[in-house]
């Protein structure tokens, strides 16, 4: 029957019976669409998310080169200023100019030097003092909390006990009721062996309550430090400010607290500073004045001084700010850093706080 046929017409009856026969409802495959479509989503969603880690990394290695650039300058920049400074040492003329003027900036790290020590120690011996009383407040707290939650808890066990006593006395009292002429005296008690209990169901309650409040008084953590209060910092400051006048009173006869601060603020050296026989008595002064600045006569006594001083005069922008205004420390017409001058011949005290001498704005405490 299938002679003569030919390969299409053969194929179209197969695909004629299969349709007949139903095929077509049961499909070789099951196809989960709901399932698909979340794998596409996911790896749409990794793939954004790879892109913007890329684009972060990106990001980053710009940054890196940016800072590799800064460095490589920085860096050329110090090669040339130790180039030129190794010509200068080399020339005598040029040396000794150079060597006074790392001096002077020798001799204001000396002057900052001793001003960070001296708040280091303050603020130390200022930090173990508050903690202890901070943690001594915290005993007086828990002292007082503690009698409290006691007081409260006597209480309770008593008003428990008391309530307990008189449950088992009613209980007692109606267990020797056992003729049937007590049916009426025995119904009357158990209304009150009901309200009883109820009482000291609560009475349980509130002890429990007040065991519950002394224990965690007992876990109560000791609270953390907060730091150093606005008025500590503010006295540490002031005594620094004060050290800084100090150590400028004792170079008040010298041009070297000038000389070193031009000196710190240029990164190059100068030949301000004269010939060879200049250059070493300047050298020569610098070095006793490191020894002044480094002198401990007296010291306390006139720090305390100038700090009494300042801290009448000393006025803040709000209440947490720490350091005081530069204004306020503007000094009056007596006030002298040499007592023996008078008149226009008297050296006047700088401001040290305005003129930031010995780098105060980076020691004051924030």
């Amino acid at each position: 029957m299938w002679a003569g046929r030919t390969p299409q017409d053969l194929r179209a009856a197969l695909m004629k019976a299969l349709r007949q026969l139903g095929f077509f409802k049961f499909p070789f495959r099951q196809v989960e669409p709901e399932h698909e479509d979340g794998r596409v989503l996911a790896l749409f969603r990794n793939r954004a998310e790879l892109k913007k880690a890329y684009g972060e990394l990106q990001e980053e290695i710009y940054r890196l080169k940016d800072r590799i650039k800064q460095q490589e300058g920085a860096t050329q920049r110090v090669q040339e200023m130790l180039n030129t400074l190794e010509v200068r040492l080399g020339i005598p003329d040029s040396a000794y100019p150079a060597l006074v003027f790392y001096q002077l900036r020798k001799l204001w790290q000396a002057g900052r030097e001793i001003i960070e020590q001296f708040v280091a120690d303050l603020v130390r011996q200022q930090d173990e003092r508050e903690r202890k009383q901070h943690l001594a407040e915290h005993n007086r707290r828990q002292f007082s909390k503690r009698g409290t939650a006691e007081r409260q808890l006597r209480t309770a066990e008593t008003i428990a006990a008391q309530a307990a006593g008189k449950v088992a006395q009613l209980e007692a009292q109606q267990a020797r009721l056992t003729r049937f002429w007590h049916y009426f005296k025995r119904r009357a008690l158990d209304q009150l062996i009901a309200s009883a209990r109820s009482t000291a169901a609560v009475a349980n309650s509130s002890l429990a309550e007040a065991r519950e409040a002394a224990q965690a008084i007992e876990k109560e953590p000791i609270p953390e430090f907060p730091g150093l209060t606005v008025e500590t910092r503010r006295a540490i400051n002031v005594a620094a400010i004060a050290y800084a006048e100090v150590l400028c009173l004792r170079l008040v006869k010298t041009p070297l607290v000038r000389l070193a601060r031009e000196a710190t603020g240029r990164r190059e050296v100068t030949d301000d500073y004269g010939s060879r026989p200049e250059c070493e008595a300047l050298m020569a002064e610098i070095d006793r004045a490191r020894t002044l600045l480094h002198g401990r006569t007296s010291i306390a006594q006139e720090i305390k001084s100038r700090s009494d001083r300042l801290k009448q005069v000393a006025r803040y922008r709000g209440p947490a700010d720490t350091s005081p205004t530069s204004d306020s420390l503007a000094f009056s017409e007596g006030d002298v850093l040499d007592s023996d001058a008078t008149g226009a011949s008297a050296a006047r005290m700088p401001n040290v706080l305005a003129e930031d001498t010995w780098d105060l704005f980076r020691i004051l405490l924030r």
